[in-house]
């Protein structure tokens, strides 16, 4: 899961995957394409969201994607078409290029649709986004668990 800071979108949307597929058959992770917030917490707001929906994460830390995590990870979900260019830039390869794909794309098939960034709006912005990530999240966990 990946979006710009690695605070708001990408970890709720880490939290809402690890929700729904158990741990010891999947790796799921999260990170930003730019360097803020490395270490630090998820946004207060991403935190209060996901508490609301009985999950927790507030231990998550914020790092940056790195080229190895097309070693690492099968698939690899970005939020908005920013966070396209930006990892599709570090790919090496068309293996690499493959791995990549739109989040909402699970639920909108080929219309490449951004998940908003609700750092700099109200609450509301985050239920919203919880909203989109858990649909497209619930769709990801079907096809992996059905494959």
């Amino acid at each position: 899961m990946v979006c710009l800071g690695n605070i708001c979108r990408s970890p709720l949307a880490e939290g809402i995957l690890k929700s729904k597929l158990p741990s010891e058959d999947f790796t799921i992770d999260s990170a930003g394409t730019a360097s803020y917030h490395i270490g630090s917490a998820p946004d207060r707001r991403s935190v209060a969201v996901a508490k609301k929906h009985g999950l927790n994460i507030s231990n998550l830390k914020g790092r940056q994607f790195v080229v190895s995590d097309f070693d690492q990870f099968d698939y690899i979900y970005v939020m908005d078409a920013s966070n396209y260019q930006n990892v599709m830039d570090l790919a090496r390869n068309d293996e690499d290029r493959a791995k990549v794909n739109f989040i909402l794309n699970k639920v909108y098939p080929n219309e490449n649709f951004d998940v908003p960034d609700p750092y700099y709006g109200g609450d509301d912005g985050f239920q919203n986004v919880y909203d989109m990530l858990n649909e497209a999240c619930t769709k990801i966990a079907k096809d992996l668990t059905t494959t």
